[in-house]
């Protein structure tokens, strides 16, 4: 049995198959209602974490502050921007996750966008995770068609298996069921392989999450009147696939837009490959002026280095948003053991850039200092309701305007607090 982390909230989900056109209200027809019972009224939701994380912090002012607003009101924030949904609970990129962030504030949310065998977009984080976030395996005709079908763990030799997007049709991809992301490496079979949701998390939800093309998740959101900020996710095929060529990938993702009539104001387009944001920014300006630059660079010492030496180089060329992983950009002053901004992130400010960063709530338990995205002020994290700690840091001082996380409540309980 897994270890369920959180009291889970009361969401008012129904799955549905598929995803028809949104009606005049902003409903999706024929799916569900999506929480507001037809009466125009919708209630942004907190459920327990954040109440948790509150009273599990040290005492302190910014404690007090965040005790006092603990009856509301709670708000839909832009600061809020759903990772992949709300996958703390619920399966990645599925219609319930984005239902459930939704329904905890979140101002935008996140469609990872690859692309299927027949050049149709679809929402995955990956192009080759299907293997761990859907049920492909236990397909049996579509696990044939695998890049690598499923080889159980042996002698020492863990298990395998890699399943891509583009191993697929998107008429295919709509037959699968999402699940939370994780696989079980010791696997002997498939059901084994299948059942490796990390301890944090949980499979309450995970019965049979509805998946989504691209073009639905506009029309879901749109029918939500809330923003986009879809992620054309780096191929793990050789491009150009079949034809298909990295430039009209990211011109695809982008006529989606324009197709369905979505003002760019409304849309952070992602990408951590550089050429992406440049594309957009010269050939889409409109969109290229809100595109996100991921930056990965910081994943090690020399590449954060490089990477703050080089940010002023990016602003020049008409980059005007950097989204490097939060550990980048906050540090602990030795002399004081506060936790203050990082050079990347003065240097940022410096260059007159924006900072989006990621992802909040994916780090489990806190009170051994964290993990990937605390590693620069792990000495001083200690429990759980340090996350808070961190990020007023982060909103405060470095001045960060957009934060994905994958429980969104966890940030509307903040941002309502502060009027942000």
């Amino acid at each position: 049995m897994h270890c369920l982390l959180a009291v889970s909230l009361f969401l008012g989900l129904v799955t549905g198959a598929v995803i028809p056109k949104r009606t005049g209200n902003g409903n999706v027809n024929g799916s569900h209602n999506q929480g507001n019972n037809g009466n125009g009224k919708f209630n942004v939701q907190m459920g327990p974490r954040p109440y948790y994380l509150v009273e599990d912090m040290d005492d302190g002012p910014l404690k007090e502050k965040l005790q006092s607003c603990s009856e509301g009101p709670f708000k839909v924030s832009d600061f809020v921007f759903a990772h992949r949904g709300a996958p703390l609970q619920f399966p990645e990129h599925t219609l319930e996750s984005y239902s459930a962030a939704r329904r905890m504030g979140a101002g935008a949310i996140e469609c990872d966008v690859a692309f299927t065998n027949d050049k149709q977009l679809v929402c995955r984080h990956a192009q080759c995770d299907l293997h761990t976030t859907t049920d492909i395996l236990n397909r049996t005709e579509l696990a044939s068609k695998c890049t690598t079908p499923f080889t159980p763990a042996s002698e020492g030799t863990e298990a395998e298996a890699l399943c891509c997007t583009s191993d697929i049709t998107q008429a295919e991809f709509k037959t699968l069921c999402g699940k939370m992301d994780g696989f079980n490496p010791n696997a002997t079979t498939v059901e084994e392989y299948l059942d490796g949701t990390p301890y944090f998390r949980t499979d309450l939800y995970s019965t049979c999450g509805t998946v989504l093309t691209h073009n639905e998740y506009i029309d879901l959101v749109d029918g939500w009147d809330l923003k986009y900020s879809p992620e054309l996710k780096t191929p793990e095929v050789e491009m150009p696939f079949e034809g298909y060529t990295q430039e009209q990938y990211a011109q695809d993702m982008i006529d989606a837009y324009k197709n369905a009539s979505i003002d760019p104001s409304r849309v952070w387009a992602q990408s951590f490959l550089p050429d992406d944001i440049f594309y957009w920014i010269e050939n889409e300006p409109e969109f290229g002026a809100q595109a996100v630059y991921l930056d990965e660079r910081v994943d090690t010492p020399e590449g954060y280095a490089n990477a703050t030496a080089s940010l002023a180089e990016l602003a020049a060329r008409g980059v005007q948003i950097v989204a490097p992983a939060f550990f980048a950009l906050t540090k602990v002053d030795n002399a004081t053991g506060a936790i203050v901004p990082s050079e990347y992130a003065l240097a940022a400010k410096a260059a007159g850039l924006e900072i989006v960063t990621w992802s909040l709530e994916r780090s489990g338990w806190l009170n051994k200092g964290g993990d990937y995205y605390y590693q620069y002020v792990m000495p001083v994290i200690n429990n759980d309701g340090d996350l808070y700690t961190v990020l007023d840091v982060l909103v405060q001082q470095v001045g960060i305007t957009h934060f994905f996380t994958d429980w969104p409540a966890t940030l509307t309980y903040y941002a309502s607090c502060f009027g942000i």
